[in-house]
């Protein structure tokens, strides 16, 4: 199986990972996004991204020459020969894998698979997920017989929302296939489009453990952070003070502390640690990281009222004031965002409670979260700095303040040391 102009690439799932890799593959192929979301299409046909990702230019310059065209008709991708699968797989209330969306993409595709066709998935799972679940639904509802008549790869996403510099071309790329023949041709097709070049993984277990892993390192270590702030918070010790003291020596690594949410870093560890569960193995290490991270914003929470008490204003009805609720700074995305443990943690607490976000959608907000988020900025007791915008660097907090004793609190210390009352 080789590349040439008979390949025919679908996007499946247009989200924050499946357009960006539509627009690289555009460059190069005949493309097309399936999503199942009508008004998202609707709206990239008209060169508008919701997720502030790619610019309308670019979809106006690959929609013009018909390199990339998008639809929410399933009839529209059959002529398509190589589906890739991009869509979310988040974890439920009780931290246990949700993969409704990725079985659901699977029987849609195996309704079309047709003999030679190739499905390779990005979407983040746990190791062995892959050929455990959605090969055999896609043999049951084909009909077909994998690595006999339609064959897998694997190639984990690693896109990074709100980061313009790594992106989906300039970084490299994980893949694998279900034989060394198809392992040849997912990474000929990745490389082709990849800037920064592939890593060929010798199975799709590999490549799916390796996503797993990537996040779990990172969780652990702002855990420990973490837990190093709880620490340092009861011996009256700036943390960040504690860091750049530490990073004098060469081989110190550098993590800082924070509300740990988002589509990765907040729930990839669960998949891993519920397939280590299913072997019989408790995976102490990741879940205690998890515990901390998870709690952190109840800390958050508390300590803005002892901020408030320590100035000698009321915890009842202050007026307390979020900067920002996306997971990151300068990005669109709120899944998962840690910022609503806060947020409801203060109102548990008996505050009256603002938040404010330039980047995030208030009807999303409002749907996922039934939080209002305000368009315009007053005067309060406490500001808290949850999300480090570029917009919240530039903010007059003065004017925010509404006395002398109103309290910054700065999580994410992007504010000059004298102007706030705590960094995190």
């Amino acid at each position: 199986m080789v590349l040439n102009h008979h390949t025919q690439v679908c996007i499946i799932g247009l989200g924050y990972v499946g357009l960006p890799l539509a627009t690289a593959f555009a460059k190069k192929y005949k493309t097309l996004g399936f999503d199942i979301d009508a008004s998202r299409v609707q709206e990239l046909q008209k060169q508008i991204d919701r997720t502030e990702t790619i610019s309308s230019a670019t979809l106006l310059s690959l929609s013009d020459n018909e390199q990339l065209q998008f639809t929410h008709h399933i009839d529209a991708i059959q002529h398509c020969n190589v589906f890739i699968v991009t869509v979310p797989t988040p974890v439920t209330n009780d931290k246990q894998p949700d993969l409704q969306p990725l079985k659901e993409a699977c029987q849609l595709l195996g309704g079309l698979l047709q003999k030679n066709h190739i499905v390779v998935f990005e979407s983040t799972v746990y190791p062995g997920c892959t050929e455990e679940i959605c090969v055999p639904i896609l043999e049951t509802t084909s009909g077909l017989t994998y690595n006999q008549d339609f064959f897998c790869g694997y190639s984990p996403e690693r896109i990074n929302p709100g980061d313009t510099t790594n992106t989906v071309e300039t970084i490299v790329k994980v893949t694998a296939g279900s034989t060394p023949e198809i392992a040849d041709f997912v990474d000929d097709l990745y490389r082709s489009v990849i800037t920064a070049g592939t890593h060929k993984a010798p199975s799709i277990k590999v490549a799916e453990a390796s996503k797993a892993i990537e996040n779990a390192q990172r969780d652990v270590n702002i855990s420990f952070i973490n837990e190093l702030s709880l620490i340092f918070d009861k011996m009256d010790i700036d943390t960040y003070d504690v860091l750049a003291a530490a990073a004098t020596k060469w081989n110190f690594l550098t993590f800082k502390p924070g509300l740990v949410g988002g589509h990765c870093i907040g729930v990839d560890p669960y998949y891993l640690a519920y397939q280590a569960k299913k072997l019989g193995h408790e995976p102490q290490v990741i879940l205690s990281g998890r515990h901390v991270n998870d709690n952190m914003g109840v800390f958050v929470a508390n300590k803005m009222a002892k901020l408030l008490h320590a100035q000698d204003k009321p915890i009842q009805n202050a007026n307390i004031l979020l900067l920002g609720i996306t997971f990151k700074e300068n990005c669109t995305d709120v899944r998962n965002s840690k910022v609503v443990d806060v947020y409801q943690e203060l109102t548990q607490l008996g505050m009256q409670v603002s938040v404010y976000d330039p980047h995030a959608d208030p009807e999303l907000v409002k749907k996922l979260y039934q939080i209002t988020l305000v368009k315009s900025l007053s005067q309060y007791d406490g500001i808290m700095i949850t999300v480090g915008h570029q917009a919240f660097h530039e903010l007059d907090y003065s004017q925010l303040k509404k006395d002398d004793r109103s309290v910054i609190y700065d999580l994410k210390a992007i504010l000059p040391r004298e102007w706030v009352n705590a960094r995190l």
